[in-house]
This record gives structure tokens, C-alpha cells and sequence, in this order.
């Protein structure tokens, strides 16, 4: 790729308006997913080497870290969760069974032998949430890669086996890429982008990424406007449950993740509405509760990930050759459109459909012309000579314009001369959108059109055929 070239690297695409199936287990409207974040032990603190206290995600509002200082209050409230909160917690999915993801903070769960044991016992999943529970955001690449080659040994170390899922959650920008390249994860969640999983690619590979959530989340007892009562926190969930359910009844199943903390939600005043809500979707026949990486494996197994070439990511000739004819033999449409804030939305028939719009759209009417002219007739000389593009013979042959009878072809040719005598170009429509007589009813009645208001058509119509074939090579 030169490197003069913008692209933009965020996908605000996704899926799209038709997402896909996720064909859970047993026909499951939803997938819902508990996590349980284990951080305490792993937090800022002088007696972990930090330089100041912890501040974050504590019954302490608005807290600030006390450089070179412990703080004895912030210290006990994380104590709480480790001590008292993570047992509540325990008591409660094992008597509901219902599975569980930790995210555990290795330093965090070296320092909960007790805790370890009780959630390997109980089949819980523990997946990394790195080194320790600090920011991330002014590390190097280098710097967090080494800080995650420790959080994997100090994890297998203690657990007994490598961690499968990766959430740093106080990320850098570096966090999701050198999670992938390390290259043991089967999946990573350090994304709040959709509510159903989806490949990134990273290097020369796809990673699954399994989103999470920071609105069905304790987390916002302890932050300005967050719940102030464990009845919001309750009704919150059950109406991401909900609306979420009747997408599953609609076809369009997904997946919600609750978000949990030990030293928050495991307080006696909230723990009741997370009962609540566990008593509320367990009512249900066809609702999944999983662990993250049973949602992962699954994933992975139904929806794999589908290689293809990338239009984003190819240099200028290897867009340009691929992507030249679209327009018909107009190679110069491409060749503006790479020069586009390409990035993954650009990735797909709609989206790079677009690129190659804006590019004929801005060109002079001129240049526009002279795609118009490009075109050839409809069941013309050319077809019969068999010199049509590759494209145009098989879109012409869609609508069965090339088993036309005497009578037919010579209606045609008589409809192009007066088209073309009429409005200085060939008559153009996107053939994929018509049947024979509606071709035909087509070219009757826009004959009657200026020349103004046809040359409109045209390019409408160039534009439609371009999506149609760029339909028949790229994702939708």
C-alpha cells in the first residue's frame, strides 16, 4: 500500500442490516454471559510497586490516587470483595448453576489460592485480564507484550492452565493487537462494537473477538449517573434481556453480557436485583447461559472466518486491476476511489460501491459521458459479434437477452438507434432488475425523458450495475 494513501482503520460497519445467525445451541433466543471480574490484590497500590493508590471502581465516588501514599479506605473496599463479595457471588451461580467467566487479574489470582480453587471446582472459566488491574494506555507495544507474556506464565502458573480469553479493560491502543499476536487466545474482549461476536483480522490471521459490555454493568454503581439502587441495576438487565429476546423470537438472535464485580455487586444491598435477574432468565426455555469461551468455541465452529481479498488493504495496481472493469472500461473510476478514506466499512459490496460512486459522482459530466459510452447496446452488435465484456455478456444473458427471437432483436436494435439518436448515448439499465418485457416497457417510456433527466437515469443506472457485480465478488 503507498503510503500516501489514507485508511481509516475503525469498522463502523459490522454487519450490517442483517446479521448473522448465531444458530445457538438448541435453538437459544439468546445467549447470556456472566462475567466476573477479579481484581482485587492486582490494583494500583505502593505495595505492588505502583507509585500512588488505587482510584477506580470503588464505593468511593470520585476518588483520586494518592501518589506515594497507600490508602487504607480504597484498600479494605477492594479487601471486601476478595474476603466476603466473591463468596456471595459463588454461593449464588453455583446454587442457580449457571456458569461463569472470571476475568482474572494474575497478580489478583496469585494472591486468591482459596478463590482459585473454588472457581476451578465450580467449572468456572478463567480467562486473563492481564498483569495487573492498572492503565495500559501510556504503554509501548513492547512494554504491554512483556507485561502480557507475564500475565500468561503467572496465570498458567497459578491456575494450571493458560488463560483461552484476554480483557485487559484499562486498555492502550495496543492492547487488542498484541493480544492477538501473541497468538493463544481464542478469543479477546476488549470490544463494547456489537452485541454478537466477529473476526478481526490482525497480521496474517483471523481473531475472534467476543464483546463485552460496560452498560449491563456493576461497574456504574460506582460512577456518576450510574444505578444508585440495586431495582435499576435489575430492571436494566431485564430490559437488555428482553429487548434482546424479542430479537431472538424475530430471527435475529444475540448475545448479552453482564458485567460483575466482587467488591460491588457482591454488597448484601445490590446482590438481591443480580438474584433477581438470574431467577427472572432462568425462567426461560430457550435461553443459553454460557461461558465465554463455550461462546467462543461455538462461534468459531458455525461462523469461521471468510477469507477473502481485501479491497482496503490492496496496493493501488491490485485495486485497479480488480476493480477496473466495474465501470465499464473505465479504469479510472477505481482509480480515484483508491485514493478514498478506504477502510473495513469499504470491505464490501455496499461499501465499496460507495467509494466508486463518490468517484464517478465528483468527475466532470464529461467524464461521466464517456462511461455512458463505454456501455454497450442492449442485444447490440457487440453482442452478436461476441465482444462483450465478461460482465456484460452475463448480465445481458440474466434477462435472456441473448436467446432473443428475429422479431425481438429487431425491436431492440430499433429502440437503440432512437435512443441513441435521441439522447447521444447507449441506453443503459441494470438488466439484473428487470425481466425482458420490462426492459422493453423500461426503454418506451424513458425515451420520452430530456436529455437532462436521462443522463441522471443513466449514471443512476451505471451505478446499480457496478453494486450487481460488485455483489458477485465481495461480501454484501
Amino acid at each position: 500500500m503507498t503510503a500516501d494513501v489514507s485508511r481509516y482503520p475503525r469498522d463502523l460497519a459490522g454487519y450490517g442490516p442483517t446479521p448473522p445467525d448465531p444458530q445457538w445451541p438448541n435453538g437459544a433466543k439468546i445467549a447470556v454471559q456472566f462475567v466476573i471480574n477479579y481484581e482485587e490484590g492486582g490494583e494500583n497500590n505502593l505495595l505492588h510497586g505502583d507509585a500512588a493508590s488505587e482510584a477506580f471502581l470503588s464505593e468511593i465516588v470520585g476518588a483520586a490516587a494518592w501518589p506515594g501514599q497507600r490508602h487504607w479506605n480504597m484498600e479494605s473496599i477492594y479487601e471486601y470483595g476478595a474476603r466476603a463479595g466473591f463468596w456471595r457471588l459463588h454461593r449464588l451461580f453455583t446454587e442457580m448453576n449457571m456458569p461463569v467467566t472470571v476475568y482474572g487479574v494474575a497478580t489478583a489470582l496469585a494472591r486468591g489460592p482459596e478463590q482459585v480453587e473454588a472457581m476451578k471446582d465450580a467449572g468456572w472459566e478463567i480467562a486473563s485480564h492481564h498483569y495487573k488491574w492498572i492503565e495500559y494506555k501510556d504503554y509501548t507495544a513492547a512494554q504491554e507484550r512483556d507485561e502480557l507474556d507475564r500475565a500468561v506464565a503467572l496465570h498458567t502458573e497459578v491456575t494450571g492452565s493458560r488463560p483461552l480469553g484476554f480483557y485487559a479493560g484499562r486498555t492502550s491502543m495496543h492492547s487488542m493487537t498484541v493480544a492477538a499476536e501473541e497468538g493463544g487466545f481464542a478469543y479477546l474482549a476488549d470490544s463494547y462494537a456489537d452485541d454478537l461476536p466477529y473476526w478481526m483480522r490482525v497480521g496474517d490471521r483471523d481473531q475472534l473477538v467476543v464483546p463485552y459490555t460496560l452498560d449491563a454493568n456493576d461497574m456504574r454503581f460506582a460512577t456518576p449517573q450510574g444505578f444508585n439502587a440495586g431495582e435499576q441495576f435489575f430492571t436494566y438487565l431485564k430490559d437488555s434481556f428482553d429487548a434482546l429476546y424479542l430479537e431472538g423470537q424475530a430471527g435475529a438472535a444475540k448475545m448479552m453480557s453482564v458485567g460483575l464485580h466482587c467488591r460491588l455487586i457482591g454488597r448484601p444491598g445490590r446482590v438481591m436485583a443480580l438474584r433477581r435477574f438470574l431467577e427472572y432468565i432462568a425462567s426461560f426455555d430457550d435461553v443459553w447461559v454460557a461461558r465465554r469461551i463455550d461462546i467462543a468455541r461455538h462461534w468459531a465452529d458455525t461462523h469461521p472466518p471468510v477469507a477473502f481479498e481485501r479491497p482496503s488493504e490492496m496496493d493501488r495496481a491490485r485495486f485497479v486491476a480488480a476493480y477496473g472493469s466495474i465501470y465499464e472500461h473505465s479504469a479510472w473510476v477505481a482509480e480515484q476511489a483508491f485514493d478514498l478514506e478506504l477502510g473495513p466499512a469499504h470491505d464490501s459490496a455496499a461499501g465499496l460501491s460507495n467509494a466508486l460512486a463518490r468517484a464517478f459522482r465528483r468527475a466532470s459530466p464529461e467524464a461521466r459521458l464517456g462511461v455512458l459510452k463505454a456501455h454497450p447496446d442492449l442485444a447490440g452488435k457487440l453482442a452478436e459479434a461476441k465482444s462483450l465484456t465478461a460482465e456484460s455478456t452475463a448480465e445481458q444473458a440474466s434477462a435472456g437477452l441473448d436467446l432473443l427471437t428475429d422479431a425481438e432483436r429487431s425491436q431492440f436494435q430499433a429502440l437503440n438507434r432512437a435512443y441513441v439518436d435521441r439522447f447521444g448515448f447507449p441506453f443503459i439499465v441494470a438488466v439484473r432488475d428487470y425481466d425482458k418485457p420490462g426492459i422493453l416497457a423500461a426503454f418506451e417510456q424513458r425515451l420520452s425523458n430530456s436529455r437532462d433527466a436521462e443522463f441522471v437515469e443513466a449514471c443512476s443506472q451505471v451505478e446499480r450495475i457496478a453494486r450487481h457485480r460488485l455483489n458477485e465478488i465481495l461480501p454484501r
